[in-house]
C-alpha cells in the first residue's frame, strides 16, 4: 500500500520495455506532474531519457528518427486525437504507448488507423491516474468539484478515473462505502461501483481468501468536517502548505522578497529529500531543533572540507564532495523555509490566534471564547484571513447556541473590511442542516495536552504550540478498524461483499471536497500502529484553498440557512 512504489514501478516498465538506447518521453500536462512527483530530472536522465515534451504545446518539425518515444498521456479524447495527428506524420523512430486509465477500444482501432508508418511498437494500460503525494497520500488536483452543492460533471468524471486508477494500481476489489445522507458521496459510490463492474476482468483480484475480510473503499464528504481544514498547522508539511503552499510537491516563493535566486522554487518531496521525508511530520519547534542540528553537522564538514594536505586528503575530497554538496543544498533550502515560516508566525500573531481556533474546536466555553475573539478580530496586528477564519470557526461551533452572535462578530471584520460574505457561504456548505452526527461532540483532546500550553522547546521565539484537535477521520477510521457497524453512517453500494463481520486489513479513504495534511498525519500515525491506509481527495486544502471551494460549491445558491446574518455581508457577493 505505498502509492510512490506503484506508480514508479510503471514508470519503470515504461522505461525498461522501450529498450536500451535514447529516449524522448511525450506528456500531457496531467501526466507531466505524475511523473515528476514521482521522479526528478536526473533519476529519468539515469533511465536513458534525455529529453520531456507535451503533446499538447507547440513542438518543432524536426525529424528525430534516431530516438525512440515514450508516450505517456491520459486518454482523453483530445488527448487521443493529439496522437492521432503525431501518428500520421511521426517525428520519431518508434512509439511506445502508454495510457494512465482505461482507454475504449475504439480508441486503440482509431489509433492503429492513423499509425499508416507502422511506427507504434507498444500500446498498453497503466493505472497512473494519480498524484502521489506521500506514500500514503494521492491528490487528483481537482481545485472546485462542485457548484449549488452538487457535482461539476467534469470534477465526477476525473475523480471516477482517477479512483478507479488508485484501485488497479494497488490491485484492490474493495467494498465500497459511502457517508449516508451526502447525495455527493452516494453518485461517486454508484459511478465507481459500475466502473469496476463494467470492468470486472481487471478487477478479479482474490485478496480476501482463507476468510479474510475484503478491502475498504470509504468515501467521505468534507462538509462533515468543515474545520480541520480551517486551522493553522504546526507540523511541518501541514505548516509549509498553510503558510506557503505547496502545488506538485513545489513551493513557490518568486514573490518573497530576500530568497537567493536559486530557492525562488523549492521541491519538497519526501521521496527526493531525505531530511524531508524524516521530518515533514515534526512540529514546528522540533524541526527547527532539528535543523539546527543539520546546521552544525554541516558547518563540521564543511571544516573538514578545508583540510585537503595530502593525497588520501584529496581522494576522500572527491568522493565526499557530491554528498557534501548535496548536504549544502539541503541546509540552505530547509533554513530558507523556516526562516519564512518564523517570520509570518511572528508578522500574524499565529500563536494566539491558532490558541484559540484550538480551543473553540476542543472545548464549548461560549461566553469567554466571545469576548476572546472579539478582541482578537480587533487587533491590527491580525490579518483579515485570520480574523475570518475565527469567526468562521465560532460560527461553526456555536450555530445553535441560544447566545450566538455571529452577526456581530461579522459587523466587526466587516468594520475592518473582511470578506464577510465567507461566513453565511460556510454555514450553506456545512453547517448543521448539512454536517452528519455531531462534529464538536466527537472531537477528542489528547491527554497529554489537557488545553493547558505544550511548551515546545528547540526553537528561540517557538512558544506554546496548540496540537489538540483530531480530525474526524481518525474517530472514523478507529470505528472501522474496531469492527464497529457502519451500516447506518456508512451504507455499502455493494451489498453483496458485506456479510464478512472481520474489519478490513486495507482501507482506501477518498474526501470529496479535498483532504488536508493534517488528515495524512493521522492516517500515518494509524499505518505506524500496525493499520493499512491510503488516504486521497480532490485536492489537498490548506485553508486559503478550502475557503475557495466552498464559495464556488455555494455560488448561485439561495441562502436559507443564514439569512439573519446577509444583512453584514457585502451585497455583490450574493
Amino acid at each position: 500500500m505505498n502509492l510512490i512504489t506503484a506508480i514508479k514501478l510503471y514508470i519503470e516498465k515504461m522505461c525498461n520495455e522501450s529498450g536500451p538506447g535514447m529516449k524522448i518521453i511525450l506528456l500531457d500536462k496531467e501526466t507531466t506532474s505524475i511523473i515528476s512527483m514521482a521522479f526528478s530530472q536526473s533519476d529519468m536522465l539515469q533511465r536513458e531519457v534525455y529529453l520531456f515534451e507535451r503533446l499538447d504545446s507547440g513542438r518543432s518539425n524536426e525529424r528525430l528518427k534516431h530516438l525512440k518515444c515514450i508516450v505517456f498521456i491520459r486518454p482523453t479524447k483530445q488527448n487521443v486525437q493529439l496522437l492521432a495527428d503525431e501518428l500520421r506524420n511521426p517525428k520519431y523512430g518508434s512509439y511506445f504507448i502508454y495510457f494512465s486509465n482505461i482507454i475504449p477500444r475504439t480508441d486503440i482501432k482509431y489509433l492503429a488507423e492513423c499509425d499508416e508508418s507502422e511506427s507504434v511498437r507498444e500500446v498498453k494500460e497503466i493505472y497512473a491516474d494519480y498524484l502521489c503525494v506521500n506514500p500514503n497520500l494521492y491528490s487528483l488536483n481537482i481545485y472546485h468539484c462542485m457548484n449549488r452543492l452538487n457535482w461539476l460533471p467534469d470534477a465526477l468524471t476525473r475523480t471516477v478515473q482517477g479512483l478507479t486508477s488508485v484501485l488497479l494500481s494497488l490491485k484492490l476489489n474493495p467494498i465500497i462505502r459511502y457517508r449516508a445522507g451526502s447525495q455527493v458521496s452516494q453518485l461517486l459510490a454508484k459511478q465507481v461501483y459500475d466502473q469496476i463492474t463494467k470492468e470486472s476482468s481487471l478487477f478479479d483480484y482474490h485478496t480476501y481468501e482463507n476468510g479474510a475480510a475484503p478491502p475498504l473503499l470509504l468515501i467521505l464528504d468534507r462538509r462533515d468536517d468543515p474545520v480541520t481544514p480551517l486551522l493553522h498547522q504546526w507540523t511541518y508539511q501541514a505548516m509549509v502548505h498553510e503558510l506557503l503552499t505547496i502545488r506538485n510537491n513545489r513551493v513557490d516563493l518568486s514573490g518573497t522578497p530576500n530568497v537567493p535566486k536559486d530557492l525562488k522554487e523549492l521541491v519538497l518531496s519526501g521521496d527526493q529529500d531525505e531530511f524531508y521525508a524524516k521530518n515533514m511530520y515534526a512540529n514546528f519547534g522540533e524541526i527547527g531543533s532539528t535543523i539546527k542540528n543539520l546546521m552544525e553537522e554541516f558547518q563540521r564538514k564543511a571544516k573538514d572540507q578545508k583540510r585537503v594536505e595530502s593525497i588520501a586528503d584529496m581522494k576522500n575530497f572527491i568522493e565526499t564532495y557530491p554528498q557534501f554538496k548535496k548536504m549544502s543544498g539541503t541546509v540552505q533550502k530547509h533554513l530558507c523555509v523556516m526562516g519564512e515560516l518564523s517570520a509570518l508566525t511572528t508578522k500574524r500573531n499565529l500563536f494566539e490566534v491558532s490558541e484559540l481556533e484550538q480551543e473553540m474546536a476542543c472545548k464549548a466555553e461560549h461566553s469567554a471564547q466571545l469576548q476572546r475573539i472579539k478582541k482578537i478580530i480587533s487587533d491590527e496586528r491580525i490579518s483579515n484571513e485570520d480574523a475570518v477564519k475565527l469567526v468562521a470557526l465560532y460560527a461553526l461551533r456555536y450555530e445553535r447556541h441560544a447566545n450566538c452572535d455571529t452577526s456581530g462578530l461579522l459587523q466587526i471584520i466587516k468594520n475592518r473590511g473582511a470578506k464577510t460574505f465567507i461566513v453565511p457561504s460556510l454555514l450553506e456548505y456545512a453547517g448543521t442542516h448539512i454536517r452528519q452526527g455531531e462534529l464538536f461532540n466527537i472531537v477528542r483532546i489528547t491527554d497529554a495536552v489537557k488545553l493547558t500550553r505544550n511548551l515546545i522547546k528547540g526553537l528561540k521565539g517557538v512558544e506554546n504550540v496548540f496540537t489538540q484537535h483530531s480530525p474526524l477521520l481518525k474517530e472514523t477510521l478507529e470505528d472501522v478498524f474496531k469492527g464497529r457497524e457502519l451500516d447506518p453512517q456508512y451504507p455499502a453500494i455493494n451489498s453483496e461483499l458485506v456479510p464478512f463481520r472481520r474489519p478490513p486489513q486495507e482501507v482506501v479513504v477518498f474526501i470529496i471536497g479535498g483532504a488536508t495534511y493534517e488528515e495524512a498525519l493521522t492516517v500515518h500515525q494509524m499505518n505506524n500502529s500496525g493499520y493499512k491506509v491510503i488516504l486521497g481527495g480532490t485536492t489537498i486544502h490548506n485553508s486559503k484553498s478550502f475557503i475557495d471551494e466552498v464559495i464556488s460549491a455555494t455560488e448561485g445558491l439561495q441562502f436559507k440557512h443564514t439569512k439573519s446574518m446577509l444583512k453584514y455581508c457585502s451585497s455583490e457577493n450574493f
